[in-house]
Parts: structure tokens; C-alpha cells; sequence
């Protein structure tokens, strides 16, 4: 869902290049397991996350991201790195162009059943690292994954 910022913001540059900070939530379980969300637009799984709002923090952006998308309420368990530049780029079906800068937090779930939104998420699920080559992942989460997991087979920027 796009954010009321950035629909002001869009109406201002039309299809340009923004950059937008975001967030990017890796709950995992006591197996190492990551918990992935479908978007119900494009197929593809993908972390949990979105744009930091203009009055929230980080991590705060994190843990309603976590909420929204899945369900659950997320401890956030440390910040595993920054990612952004040009494989973070992404010119959507519309005509915006699109620049992420995402901070990606290590998380583990605390209540919840995780359960998609129906809205944004059609699908919720746990999948171990060796599993995440063979997902459907745009290549925005393709190597924000491989960034996180050092490539596994991702396809990891250098």
C-alpha cells in the first residue's frame, strides 16, 4: 500500500527517480527458518517490509511492517546490514522509478500466527536458507537475501 507521503510526494515528481528509506524484517524460528511474505500483485515472495514513514523510526517502521503484512509482532533482535544503489532500483509497472535504501533487521516472532493481510500479502511462509534459491523472488529480494545470507546461491552484488 502506498503511504499518503508518498502519493504527495508522487504527485510532485510524477514518474521520476525518488529515493525512499525503508525497512526489510527477517523473523526467524528456532530452526533459522526465515518467515517470507507473497505479494498478492506481482507472485513473488519477499522479506517483510515497506517505507519508513516521515514521523516513525526504523524500528518502529519494522515492527508495524511485521504487523501489517503478516501478523505478528516482531522483538527486533539486531540490525544485520544496509542495503541500496543501483540493484535496489526499480522502475514499477506504472512508470515510477523507484530507489531503496533498506535497513534489515534480525527479528523473532513474539505472538502471532503469521497469516497474510489478504490485502498487500497472499501467503505467509517459513523457508530455510537452502530453500531461497529455489523461490520466485524479484531481484530486489533476490539480492537483499543474498546480501543477509552471504549469496547461497542468491546471487549476491559485489
Amino acid at each position: 500500500m502506498i503511504s499518503p507521503y508518498i502519493k504527495r510526494v508522487r504527485a510532485a515528481i510524477g514518474h521520476d527517480l525518488l529515493l525512499i528509506p525503508s525497512v526489510a524484517v527477517l523473523p526467524r524460528d528456532d530452526f533459522g527458518r526465515v518467515l517470507l511474505v507473497r505479494h498478492t500483485d506481482s507472485g513473488a515472495w519477499a522479506t517483510i517490509g515497506g517505507s519508513i514513514e516521515p514521523d516513525e523510526t526504523p524500528e518502529d517502521a519494522a515492527r508495524r511492517e511485521a504487523e501489517e503484512e503478516a501478523g505478528v509482532v516482531v522483538e527486533l533482535r539486531g540490525l544485520l546490514t544496509v542495503v541500496g544503489g543501483p540493484g535496489y532500483q526499480v522502475v514499477y509497472p506504472n512508470g515510477d522509478e523507484t530507489a531503496y535504501v533498506s535497513v534489515v533487521y534480525d527479528a523473532v516472532v513474539r505472538s502471532g500466527a503469521p497469516r497474510p493481510d489478504g490485502d498487500e500479502t497472499s501467503e505467509v511462509g517459513w523457508f530455510t536458507v537452502a530453500e531461497l534459491p529455489s523461490l520466485r523472488l524479484d531481484e530486489l529480494n533476490r539480492l537483499l537475501l543474498g546480501a543477509v545470507f552471504d549469496d547461497q546461491g542468491l546471487g549476491r552484488q559485489r
